[in-house]
């Protein structure tokens, strides 16, 4: 006689949920739209789940200090996994670029910036210049150092405005409170974003590569150490590329 499937596809189904678990990811501001996309597609294939909690890269450090319960770490840069690995609070040889940024130049106005973004920095009606606060968000050192290079740091002086982190700096230039803004390409990679862009040229900035690592406290987590895996997954490397940034071979 045949057995009906209905209580052994039950017992799969309780068995596969007894095996997920949750990591709780700390993501650089300027990723969490791509982190937020990620998580039902690793979810998808690994029957893990994963919850997103962004800020800036500065910001995440002092929580994960002060024993914030993350298990996994998506920085902005490569620097604060080191300082993290080094402090005992990651696990050493998990650091890995799972994606490198682009800065640019944009404005909501679509005439407002042309071929040579310098030009419309140094535009007398320009008022403000949204940046990240480069103390705390990878973004904001690399528009400083931009800024610098343009030789346009002291005199823009009074103009700059600082948001807290990537996702304030384009905040503050889309609701016109600043005509220009310094913002990860990926904010603005959709055409309905609108606009007008200048992409940076790569030698004005040190390059923006994004380190994950994973926490101490992620060490007995396999939701966590999935996750980072996943972040190397071809389809996960799709999705990156495709929302403006670049991964390594």
């Amino acid at each position: 006689m045949t057995r009906p499937l209905f209580p052994a596809l039950l017992f799969i189904a309780l068995f596969s949920a007894a095996q997920a678990d949750t990591a709780l990811i700390a993501v650089a501001t300027n990723f969490v739209p791509v982190a937020t996309a990620l998580a039902p597609r690793f979810t998808a294939a690994s029957g893990h789940e994963v919850t997103i909690t962004g800020g800036s890269t500065g910001k995440l450090y002092a929580q994960i200090a002060e024993s914030a319960p993350f298990t996994v770490f998506l920085s902005a840069d490569t620097a604060t996994p080191t300082r993290l690995i080094t402090a005992g609070l990651a696990v050493p040889d998990t650091q890995f670029t799972y994606a490198t940024g682009a800065l640019v130049l944009w404005s909501a106005d679509p005439a407002r910036i042309g071929p040579d973004g310098a030009v419309a920095l140094a535009d007398d009606t320009l008022r403000f210049v949204a940046i990240a606060n480069p103390d705390l968000a990878p973004y904001g050192l690399a528009a400083r150092e931009v800024l610098t290079a343009l030789g346009l740091w002291d005199t823009l002086g009074a103009k700059i405005v600082m948001g807290q982190n990537i996702g304030a700096a384009f905040a503050l230039t889309s609701s016109g409170a600043a005509e220009l803004g310094f913002v990860a390409r990926s904010a603005v990679i959709d055409p309905a974003v609108g606009g007008s862009t200048w992409v940076v040229p790569p030698d004005l900035y040190a390059p923006i590569h994004q380190d994950a690592v994973l926490l101490t406290q992620g060490a007995a987590n396999p939701a966590a150490i999935a996750f980072l895996d996943y972040l190397k997954s071809d389809e996960a490397r799709a999705l990156i590329t495709a929302s403006g940034y670049t991964v390594g071979p």
